[in-house]
């Protein structure tokens, strides 16, 4: 594996919340989700009547981005890519709730979870995220340092 590849999926790990940019019949929108990685593949959940997963069902074609909060241009690092959304089900889904729970354990852990949690949960798709262009920004790097990732969807 790639320095740059391992590097990225280090990055993934470690974070909790994307941005996606979604078109659809009401114009362009942006919303932060949880999400999960598997590889490259990118896994997140989300009520079917939000604005943004509405849009999905309009046109799966979304970008993404993943990025520390910083104060000094330095230290700008993340993710750009863009590529499709998807509904997942059956043993997709399964996996993705599994990961899902590992790192977030409120939801791996349904039988304790709050009653609004079990709730809201039944009410969700599960979505994943499959990149179709990847970069990695690093201004520690140089300033507008950005690498295209090759992943092979996996």
């Amino acid at each position: 594996m790639s320095a740059l590849r391992e590097k990225v999926l280090d990055y993934l790990k470690a974070r909790h919340a994307m941005s996606i940019a979604s078109c659809g019949a009401e114009g362009v929108w942006a919303a932060t989700v949880f999400y999960v990685n598997d590889g490259f593949k990118l896994y997140f959940l989300s009520s079917p009547t939000t604005r943004h997963s509405r849009n999905i069902a309009h046109d799966a074609r979304i970008a993404i981005t993943i990025q520390e909060d910083c104060a000094d241009w330095h230290e700008i690092k993340g993710i750009q890519a863009e590529g499709r959304a998807v509904e997942i089900g059956g043993a997709e889904e399964n996996r993705a709730r599994e990961l899902y729970g590992e790192k977030y354990p409120v939801v791996g852990k349904i039988a304790q979870a709050p009653a609004f949690i079990v709730k809201a949960l039944a009410k969700v798709r599960w979505y994943r995220f499959d990149p179709e262009k990847f970069y990695f920004i690093d201004n520690a790097a140089g300033f507008g340092r950005r690498e295209a990732v090759e992943f092979r969807n996996d």
